[in-house]
């Protein structure tokens, strides 16, 4: 049950609709995307998010990677598995999902990208299957901690430059 209320809420994180009104007002200063030793055996491009650390990492190859710090799931809303990115959005409005509203019966039902209560932030790149997002944040300060409800949450500045790189179909590993 409480995986399917993780699900449910991400699901709703993720799009309603995309496009808006313009970017998210914060976009906090990005921990810039470091290339690093990547001695993993997985294929360049996938997307691998160790999220005990706190990183995602875009294969390159070579034994490289780029790597970014991120925001994941708070205690017992982690998840782990392989995925792959199924669409992305610029600017995405967020509707609130029925949990969260819950804890916050005066949410509207959607918050319109650029406002400083979206959390959606710059981007989103949802994972197959609905559950689940990479996307930007109106609160840099909490990139790289476990703050979210399964979703993957980067600086504003990162996912725009992680959402250049990759594309639909790219492959998603999480692991904790």
């Amino acid at each position: 049950m409480r995986g399917d209320v993780v699900r449910a809420v991400c699901r709703s994180l993720v799009m309603v609709i995309a496009g808006g009104l313009g970017l998210a007002a914060a976009t906090g200063a990005a921990n810039a995307a470091e290339l690093v030793p990547f001695r993993d055996k997985v294929e360049p491009g996938t997307i691998v998010v160790r999220t005990g650390e706190r990183r995602l990492y875009l294969v390159l190859g070579d034994g490289q990677a780029l790597r970014y710090v991120v925001g994941v799931g708070r205690e017992g809303a982690q998840w782990s598995g392989g995925s792959s990115i199924e669409g992305k959005f610029l600017r995405p409005h967020w509707a609130p999902p029925p949990a969260i509203r819950l804890k916050q019966p005066n949410l509207p039902a959607v918050i319109p990208s650029g406002s400083p209560s979206n959390p959606m932030g710059a981007a989103a790149m949802t994972l197959a299957g609905g559950a689940y997002a990479i996307h930007g944040t109106n609160r840099p300060e909490s990139i790289g901690k476990f703050v979210s409800y399964g979703c993957i949450r980067m600086h504003n500045e990162d996912i725009m430059d992680l959402f250049d790189r990759v594309t639909v179909g790219t492959p998603v590993l999480v692991a904790r």
